[in-house]
């Protein structure tokens, strides 16, 4: 998917990539064979190799690859407006060693691992911070992927250690260069950290407030409902290709598991990926991104916590036109069984459906340019427990406390990209206008079922301009 350099120790491989086998690299003494030549040339050999990356055995490939993406971030809440400089959360940047191994003509064993760096997270950046570093894993480096894998052509691929899950990115299938800077299925990666603002003007933040950030309006993690697990530690099968049909199943400890099918072909001229999956978590206490809100009761029960999600990318090659569609559905079991929720209707389903379509062509002969509008819907109760305190700007009344009953979420968006083919790099500009719907119900001895209403809130305008390079 990336580019990648080979690293190797051998004299043959520096000599050629130093350019020094070339008849015009040669320095002008080593024309008479002379003894200072043959020295000169075996000191500039030795500094070479001296700063080449080496492996540790012969044995094993190691291959080196990765990308930069940092952006601008414009950002209009209703009642301040700014910029800040980001890393982009759609593909944040990173860096990844991985390689593979021949151990008979069917079989081969390989590692992967994978390092992702913030300088500052494009989804946790907020009207009072500007980095988004609210904790240690949001800016610097966090690990992605740490796994070993046993691949069989025939049988398929089991892999071990820190990985995506079977369902990672079964929302999110794209064929365009959107995926790396406005990913249409997910879009808290760009800017929906920033703390909400109610139409009083006032900022759900200081003494008293709930801290209520947009991206909390989507499952309480921001996280779309069918999605997968994203990172985790796990083991998991991958299939070998049958008519362009995929099939994979993940098990996380203690305990999440899920089955993806995925498909990647070509048809009457139009490429086509698309995938449906479904996952579960099944245990209590368990940090997880796809029952956020059942993980944080301190309950000894298991957690009942299911989504199924899919989509599909769909690119006629000749004229470029493409759609993007991504929909999801998470049902989280446990939280009508909580004293806050307990007996009182609570809707315990989240809901999205995110569509993005436009042209991706070679209009120019550096690369491909893409031009794109978008549309993401968002709707779900069960999305968290917060509390909304008397002393909130989001508190209806002033008075007393109100629980989150449901909310909901609309983005419309459009942009346009630039490739450079000649240097690896995509130019990106994305608009998106976000708004929110935001229910709360009144507490009454710690039970919502009082008084519902609305929190009117201030909408989100946000612009994105930046550049991904890879390596």
């Amino acid at each position: 998917m990336y580019g990648g350099v080979r690293v190797g120790a051998g004299a043959a491989w520096v000599l050629v990539s130093a350019g020094l086998l070339h008849p015009f690299g040669l320095p002008a003494s080593a024309a008479d064979l002379g003894g200072d030549c043959c020295a000169d040339l075996e000191e500039r050999l030795a500094e070479l190799e001296a700063t080449t990356a080496r492996k540790g055995n012969r044995k094993v490939s190691l291959e080196v690859s990765g990308h930069v993406n940092e952006a601008i971030l414009f950002w209009d809440d209703g009642g301040e407006s700014n910029a800040y400089i980001v890393t982009n959360d759609n593909a944040r940047t990173r860096f990844r060693f991985k390689g593979k191994a021949e151990i008979n003509s069917d079989l081969e064993a390989g590692y992967r691992l994978e390092i992702g760096v913030r300088s500052a997270n494009s989804k946790r950046v907020t009207q009072d911070n500007d980095e988004g570093n609210d904790t240690a894993a949001d800016v610097g480096f966090d690990l992605r992927d740490s796994f070993w894998y046993l691949k069989s052509q025939l049988l398929g691929q089991v892999s071990v250690g820190r990985q995506a899950t079977a369902t990672d990115g079964i929302t999110e299938m794209n064929l365009t260069q959107t995926a790396d800077f406005a990913k249409h299925a997910d879009v808290e990666d760009t800017g929906l950290g920033f703390l909400l603002r109610s139409r009083n003007g006032g900022l759900t933040s200081g003494t008293g407030a709930t801290g209520l950030t947009w991206r909390r309006l989507i499952g309480d993690g921001g996280d779309q409902p069918g999605e997968g697990e994203r990172r985790f530690d796990a083991v998991k099968y991958a299939s070998p290709e049958f008519g362009g049909l995929f099939v994979s199943a993940a098990w996380g400890e203690d305990d999440y598991w899920d089955v993806a099918l995925s498909y990647s072909g070509e048809f009457a001229g139009f490429k086509i990926a698309a995938g449906l999956g479904y996952g579960e978590i099944t245990a209590a206490n368990q940090t997880s991104t796809v029952c956020a809100a059942a993980q944080s009761t301190g309950l000894a029960s298991d957690t009942s916590c299911h989504q199924l999600g899919g989509s599909v990318s769909v690119l006629h090659q000749t004229t470029g036109l493409f759609v993007n569609f991504g929909t999801g559905r998470k049902t989280d079991d446990l939280i009508e069984d909580t004293a806050r929720f307990s007996g009182t209707g609570f809707d315990d389903g989240q809901r999205f459906w995110a569509v993005q379509s436009g042209i991706e062509k070679r209009f120019v002969t550096f690369g491909k340019t893409t031009v794109y509008g978008e549309y993401y819907d968002y709707d779900g109760g069960g999305a968290t427990r917060r509390t909304i305190g008397a002393g909130d700007a989001l508190n209806p009344t002033g008075i007393g406390d109100w629980a989150v009953w449901g909310s909901g979420l609309n983005v419309v968006g459009a942009g346009l990209a630039q490739g450079i083919d000649s240097a690896g790099m995509v130019l990106y500009l994305s608009y998106r206008h976000v708004e929110g719907d935001l229910t709360l119900r009144q507490l009454n001895g710690g039970v919502a079922n009082g008084a519902i209403s609305d929190a009117p809130l201030e909408d989100l305008d946000l612009v994105l301009s930046g550049a991904i390079i890879k390596f």
